[in-house]
């Protein structure tokens, strides 16, 4: 099931990446566009963020690349690469959590204000 996802994810990065790329050269070779109104915009869709997932992918790609091996044992390598830096983000929230629970702990308040505490917390 994860190798799956995780090669529908890759086959999505490169359709974006080759989506991407393919659009400024075809916008360039066509003719200028008429000189119209202005497109609304409500039309416009902005940039998505980039996810922690995708973060992950590009160091875990990157770091492929600089290791010089072929392609064929690229999903091996991503597969434990992001399966890793998964498991150390998971890590450092739970880290978070309880370090967050000890400060609630000492303030000595009511567990009806822990919820804001602890999203206080989080947060920072």
């Amino acid at each position: 099931m994860k190798l799956t996802f995780v090669a529908l994810s890759l086959a999505g990065l490169a359709f974006v990446a080759q989506a991407q790329t393919a659009a400024p050269a075809a916008a360039t070779a066509s003719a200028p566009a008429p000189a119209a109104s202005p497109a609304p915009a409500a039309e416009a869709k902005p940039a998505k963020a980039r996810t922690a997932q995708n973060n992950r992918m590009s160091e875990c790609s990157a770091e492929f690349k600089a290791t010089g091996k072929e392609g064929k044992e690229r999903q091996a390598f991503m597969k434990t690469c992001l399966s890793t830096k998964a498991a150390d983000g998971k890590k450092a929230r739970n880290e978070k959590m309880t370090q967050c629970s000890a400060d609630f702990k000492a303030t000595g308040k009511e567990g009806k204000e822990r919820k804001a505490f602890m999203s206080e917390c989080l947060k920072g």
